[in-house]
């Protein structure tokens, strides 16, 4: 497991709109960009599982207690987002909330923990529920702690 630096050349996501927000929400040092859709956002460093680059995107959280929540949603596809497989690879990754930057480790929910929180999830973005009803395959929960 290795710790993603801050400093390494960061590729962002390849999808426009994640690309722009992700730009927007660094380079104004966490104070702009910080939303998508009413909901907060946070930017999310991994380490892709095939090159080893540092990869970022944009991802809505929810909270539980002291940790923030990601959601492997991609809108509700039959296959996991590609950060999610990286996660698996390697949970070691770079969070940044807002002006604040930290190391953290991602951890997948159990069934039992991600019925827990989904509630909370679903109040945050109600599209979870639509997206839940349109995939056949379980949509995972992450927990992100601070190491």
């Amino acid at each position: 497991m290795t710790q993603p630096r801050h400093d390494e050349e960061v590729q962002v996501s390849p999808v426009n709109w994640v690309a722009r927000q992700a730009e927007l929400y660094e380079s104004s040092g966490g104070t702009k960009g910080t939303t998508q859709l009413g909901v907060p956002c946070l930017l999310l460093d991994c380490t892709g599982r095939r090159t080893g680059a540092l990869r970022r995107t944009v991802l809505m959280y929810g909270r539980d207690e002291d940790d923030y929540l990601i959601v492997g949603s991609n809108r509700g596809s039959d296959r996991h987002p590609l950060w999610y497989l990286n996660l698996l690879a390697d949970p070691a990754v770079g969070v940044r909330v807002g002006t604040e930057r930290f190391p953290a480790l991602a951890v997948t929910l159990t069934p039992q923990e991600r019925e827990r929180v989904w509630p909370h999830l679903v109040e945050v973005f109600p599209r979870y529920a639509e997206y839940r009803a349109r995939t056949h395959r379980e949509i995972p929960v992450v927990r992100l702690r601070r190491c």
